[in-house]
This record gives structure tokens, C-alpha cells and sequence, in this order.
């Protein structure tokens, strides 16, 4: 057993600018072993080395245990931030997943602008995701399980111990006289992750004795199977948007999706929606999308996950926030000194000029509402002229309109203003505008 682990074991990959290296300091077996083994190297101290501990409050001793964390790290001169997370019990997750989203959540908001949070997870761990991965059907994206090196919150994420065994760590460890803590839920069999450390791997070296490492290295094949097929992917998308159109990003041709393999599709869809910033696309997300191609145009055909939408509109698919309509209840006075708060978001603001000569009524849309835009002799429906502007009907549920006292319609959000507003505006070189979710 190689109990060295040596220095270029903890070389940071060529991305890693000067910034300092965070360790996740759990103050198990892992974790303690990359803490002890990074503050030895002068190079990672020259770039400044701290630790996080993430304090979950799920066990008795979670107390004891941050303060064993300090102790350790008091030892070493390396200073210790603790976080203290609430895990959601009710998310649907399971305790385990959602103790994982509380502690990732935790260590983006700690991470400094380009700094390197350092995880300890090893070869094991890497064979333990894959086979989870695998479990649950996931394609060479999942299966490529963690890898070594990627980018995290404002900084990176690094594992410099992947390629090292449990058994390794834990023989360094006894080598070098340090302690750990032992946490009784990784013994837990009720825990999916806990029933393949302990029954199902161990099975599985008795037969194959290097089975961690098989599967580990499949993991490092799917990971670059799934990197040619994201390079392939985002040459594909970028062929799909269409060029020097405004917001073309935010929308994709029915039409060429349609015609696409449905593999492929599939893909250019979670391509699409990760790199507009959406959360990751749920399995019934695509069959859901495929079954909007032959939708109506009419807006109407949606899928909504995780405070995000997409609706069918217009030959192409729109990727939007999934935000409420105004109420039909509400309304408010705005003088136009300060910019008005929409309700559930967004917001009004009048530039270039001081305040309205009296308030205006602010309200969504009630139905039979009309205008009489600039230029024109008459007054036409507002729905009509909605349409006629291609403001999408998602748009238009959020629309604010401006109202006179005597109940006269003066502007649809920014997109319509009538001929009495654009008069006032243009006298003073003012301007509305409408500042929604997306």
C-alpha cells in the first residue's frame, strides 16, 4: 500500500488562478486526511488554505463534532468557518440527498470569487456514484459521476484524492497518528449509499477484487464520451439559434427540433436549457417538450419544473421564468417619482422626467380594454393590438397597464403607449419602462 500520497497528488490543474483553497472539513476519515496532507504543502499555504464546516444538526453529537473540527484546525493554523444549514426533512429528496443540496448550497455561498474548494472524495466514493448513477438509469452524463476538476459557485471544485482508495487513506492516517470522527449514519444501511459501502461493494471485491477501480475508470469513460457529446451538442445548438435576432438564445425552431433524432434531441433540449442558466431538465421534461411540437401556436402548450417554463408560441419554444400573473385585485397609484414594485416581481420606471402631472392608475389586464395608438385616427382593442406587437401571451398575463382618472388606457407596459402618453413623453425626452422577471 503507497502510504506517500504524493506531492503532484495535490497539483492544481492549470485553470486555478492565485486564489486560496477552501477544504470541506467534515472531520471524518477523508476529509481530515486532505486537511493534514494540503496544509503540509508550502505552495497551497502561500495561496491561502482555510476550511468549511458544514453543521447539519441531524445528530446529537453535531456540536461535538464542529468543536473537534476547530480543535483540529487550531492545530494546524488553518482557520475554521462553520456553516450551519437547515435540512429540508419535507423536500421529496430523502434525508440524504437533501442533507447533500443543504451542505452544496452552503459551500457556494462560502466560496470566494475564484477560490478552490477542495472535497476529499476518493476511488470508492467514485465506484459508490457510479453504481447509484447506474441504479437510476442515467446516461454518460450521470455516469460520468465527479469529476476531479470543474467549476463551482464563483470559483472551482477540486478532488485531488479520486484516484486514491479508501484503504490508502485510511493506512496514511494510522501512519501519521491522526484522529477522526466516526459518524454512525455511514454505517446506516437505510441509507442507499451506506447499503453499497458496506453489503453490495465488499460482495463485489470478493469476486473482483479491483471492482472499485473497474468502475471507477468507467466513470472516467463516460466522462469523455459525455464531453465529445457536449462539444457535439453545443455545435448542434448553436446551428439551431438564429443569428443577430434579439433574445434568439431564449427560443428554438419547432421545425428543426422536429426533425432531429429523438436522442439527439433530447440532448440539444438539456444543452439548451443548462446553458440559458435553467435548472437541469427532469427525464419527464423531454417527453413533455416532444409532445409540444405538434402543439397549438397559441401559447398555451407548458411545461413548468423548478421555477422555470417552457411554452410552445409561435413556431419556436420559449424558455421563460415561471412567474404568476398579476392578481386580478390588485392596482396602485404611481406618480412616477420612484420606480413601482409589481406584484411578484418586476417593476415600472419612468425615465427622463420628474414625476406624471398626476397619478396614474396602475392594473393587469381586465378584458375589453382599448387604445389609440400614435398616428392613428382611432382606437383598436388592446388584445388585437398585442397580438399584432408578437408580445407573447406569458408576457402579457404580467403586463401592467397605465390608466388616467377618467379611466383611459395609456400604456401597455412599454410595449404600446398611447397617442396622449407618447405626447407627454416625447415634450419632455422621457420614456417608460418596464422591467420584468426575465
Amino acid at each position: 500500500m503507497d502510504l506517500t500520497l504524493p506531492d503532484p497528488v495535490f497539483a492544481l490543474p492549470g485553470d486555478a488562478d492565485a486564489a486560496g483553497v477552501a477544504v470541506a472539513f467534515s472531520g471524518g476519515l477523508d476529509s481530515t486526511v486532505l486537511l493534514h496532507r494540503l496544509a503540509a504543502l508550502p505552495g497551497i499555504r502561500e495561496r491561502g488554505l482555510r476550511a468549511l464546516h458544514v453543521h447539519h444538526g441531524l445528530h446529537d453529537h453535531a456540536d461535538a463534532w464542529a468543536r473537534r473540527c476547530e480543535a483540529a484546525c487550531a492545530a494546524l493554523g488553518v482557520p475554521l468557518q462553520v456553516l450551519r444549514v437547515d435540512v429540508a426533512r419535507d423536500s421529496g429528496l430523502g434525508l440524504e440527498a437533501a442533507a447533500r443540496t443543504a451542505r452544496h448550497q452552503a459551500f457556494a455561498g462560502a466560496l470566494g470569487a475564484g477560490e478552490v474548494l477542495a472535497l476529499a472524495h476518493h476511488l470508492d466514493d467514485q465506484a459508490e456514484t457510479f453504481l447509484m448513477r447506474a441504479l437510476r438509469a442515467s446516461g454518460p452524463d450521470g455516469l460520468a459521476a465527479m469529476r476531479p476538476w470543474r467549476r463551482f459557485a464563483s470559483g472551482w471544485m477540486w478532488r485531488p484524492l479520486l484516484a486514491q482508495p479508501r484503504a490508502a487513506l485510511e493506512a496514511w492516517a494510522r501512519a501519521n497518528g491522526l484522529d477522526w470522527i466516526e459518524d454512525p449514519a455511514n454505517a446506516d444501511p437505510t441509507h442507499a449509499r451506506s447499503l453499497l459501502r458496506h453489503q453490495v461493494l465488499p460482495l463485489l471485491r470478493q469476486r473482483w477484487p479491483e471492482a472499485s477501480a473497474a468502475l471507477a475508470r468507467s466513470a472516467a469513460l463516460c466522462a469523455e464520451a459525455a464531453d465529445l457529446l457536449a462539444d457535439a451538442d453545443a455545435a448542434a445548438l448553436d446551428a439551431l439559434l438564429e443569428d443577430g435576432v434579439p433574445d434568439a438564445g431564449d427560443r428554438l425552431p419547432i421545425a428543426a427540433l422536429a426533425a432531429l433524432p429523438a436522442a439527439r434531441r433530447a440532448r440539444l433540449l438539456r444543452a439548451w436549457t443548462a446553458r440559458l442558466g435553467l435548472p437541469p431538465l427532469p427525464a419527464a421534461g423531454v417527453a413533455g417538450l416532444d409532445a409540444m411540437l405538434g402543439a397549438r401556436a397559441d401559447g398555451a402548450a407548458a411545461f413548468r419544473w423548478a421555477g422555470a417554463q417552457i411554452r410552445a408560441w409561435r413556431g419556436h419554444l420559449h424558455a421563460v421564468p415561471d412567474a404568476p400573473p398579476l392578481p386580478a385585485a390588485w392596482s396602485q397609484l404611481w406618480d412616477g417619482r420612484a420606480p413601482l414594485a409589481l406584484s411578484g416581481g418586476g417593476r415600472l420606471v419612468l425615465e427622463g422626467a420628474e414625476a406624471f402631472d398626476t397619478p396614474l392608475l396602475a392594473h393587469p389586464r381586465r378584458g375589453g380594454e382599448r387604445m389609440r395608438l400614435p398616428g392613428r385616427r382611432h382606437s383598436h382593442a388592446l388584445k388585437h393590438l398585442l397580438q399584432d406587437s408578437g408580445c407573447p401571451p406569458w408576457q402579457r398575463a404580467r403586463m401592467p397597464l397605465l390608466s388616467d382618472a377618467e379611466g383611459r388606457l395609456l400604456a401597455a407596459g412599454d410595449l404600446l403607449v398611447s397617442a396622449t402618453l407618447d405626447d407627454w413623453l416625447r415634450a419632455r425626452g422621457a420614456r417608460l419602462r418596464w422591467h420584468d422577471l426575465a
